[in-house]
């Protein structure tokens, strides 16, 4: 007699159906899609992963970058306020004389220029009111033609007007000075501003 009765019977699924039985090549299709299955959501958990690490690195760069922007800023800034006084003292009093010293230069750099382009023509410096004898000192006699100078009351100090012929030319030094105070004065005004902004 057999005892296949005792033994519980597992043909059946719970569904009323029967098992299937696989042979070994379904067993390894089988086997390679779940592989592949596998791999493919391992793959996509992986780039999941990598952008967003990608995109944690690039905020994480970026707010570097920006509190090095700021903190450089920040140090151009107190450094250009920190240089006030040396910036005022060298537009006040190392400029200007320097400026005063180059005047007699800038003169006969002028004149030499405008004379060669107008050969044999009387030449004429227009000086402030009182300066005439100052700059006629200033004009060198080797000049080939004669220099007359002029005074004209509606000049300042710092200013001349060169004419050869029909050519004229303005020197002024104190427009040249007031342009370099008022663009430090920006500069220093702007810096300012940044820093009350903080």
């Amino acid at each position: 007699m057999s005892i296949a009765h005792l033994l519980e019977d597992f043909t059946l699924q719970a569904g009323g159906g029967k098992l299937h039985l696989l042979d070994e090549d379904a067993l390894e299709e089988q086997r390679l899609a779940s592989f592949e299955q596998g791999y493919s959501a391992g793959w996509e958990d992986a780039l999941q992963a990598q952008e967003q690490s990608r995109k944690q690195a690039s905020a994480e760069l970026a707010k570097s970058l920006e509190d090095m922007s700021f903190t450089y800023h920040e140090a151009v800034t107190r450094m250009t306020l920190s240089l006030e006084p040396m910036f005022n003292s060298l537009v006040n009093a190392v400029l200007p004389d320097t400026l005063d010293r180059g005047f007699a230069a800038r003169l006969v750099e002028q004149l030499s220029e405008m004379a060669q382009e107008q050969i044999g023509q009387p030449m004429q410096v227009f000086a402030p009111k009182g300066r005439a004898v100052e700059v006629q000192k200033l004009i060198p006699p080797s000049l080939s033609t004669a220099v007359k100078v002029i005074e004209d009351p509606s000049l300042e100090a710092g200013q001349a007007r060169l004419q050869v012929g029909v050519a004229q030319r303005e020197v002024d030094t104190d427009g040249l000075l007031a342009s370099v105070a008022g663009a430090f004065d920006a500069y220093v005004f702007e810096a300012k501003e940044a820093m009350s902004n903080e």
